[in-house]
């Protein structure tokens, strides 16, 4: 190993309701209805290890951005954060961006609980996660509201470029094919609008596949209309 790298393995995987990128909600917290399921790596499941974690109500999940690891990328200074209209340019480290030197994101998530019992146990039932099925977790740390709450600080350009959503309107028959427990989610993510900020095409169809199933949209003047739900 080179003297100037560090190896991290992941601690856990989460299993969540989303196979592909897209859809998911660009911040965690924003569907405070999604449900994940943080199952930890063999050598680390022990009831021991999360002894005393049943306290908090929320977690810092720390993980790799799978999906956007590249072999052999070369290191870009500047990204074009969605939010922005993907037109704009700011530093890489004054960004979310997957798109980063170690490709390493951080979720603070709802802890809903722990089971004990499951065969995989530990594992850690959270609400709210922004994560994709199968994403490596590097580490997981209780939130602390007196430390990691700065109600006063500054959000740089999320405070002054509104985040898109939209009024979603999810016909009874098409509804149906959704698993129930699964409704209130995917109309949450839905409303949140999961395109890229700078498009706007209101005849374009759209689709993520969500909970085993690909759901199909279009968007138009704020309106999000989803015209199919297909098994996959």
């Amino acid at each position: 190993m080179a003297e100037n790298e560090i190896i991290m393995r992941p601690v856990a995987h989460i299993r969540t309701d989303f196979a592909t990128k897209f859809g998911i909600p660009k911040q965690s917290g924003l569907v405070p209805s999604l449900r994940g399921r943080v199952v930890f790596a063999p050598e680390y499941r022990s009831p021991e290890a999360v002894r005393g974690l049943e306290a908090f109500s929320h977690i810092w999940l720390l993980w790799q951005f799978s999906g956007a690891v590249k072999e052999n990328e070369t290191f870009s200074p500047t990204v074009r954060p969605p939010r922005l209209g993907g037109n704009r340019r700011v530093g890489v480290f004054a960004s979310r961006s997957p798109f980063r030197p170690n490709h390493i994101g951080l979720s603070c998530v709802e802890l809903e609980g722990i089971d004990l019992d499951d065969p995989e146990g530990p594992v850690l039932i959270v609400r709210g996660a922004d994560l994709m099925d199968g994403t490596p977790i590097l580490d997981v740390k209780p939130y602390i509201p007196y430390a990691d709450s700065r109600p006063e600080a500054a959000g740089g350009f999320t405070d002054t470029s509104a985040a898109r959503t939209a009024r979603v309107l999810f016909p009874p028959d098409l509804l149906e094919k959704v698993p129930a427990d699964r409704r209130e989610a995917l109309i949450g993510v839905l409303e949140q609008d999961p395109r890229p900020s700078y498009q706007e095409d209101p005849d374009r169809v759209y689709g993520f596949r969500f909970a085993g199933r690909e759901i199909k949209f279009r968007v138009s003047d704020g309106v999000l209309t989803v015209v199919a739900v297909e098994n996959d």
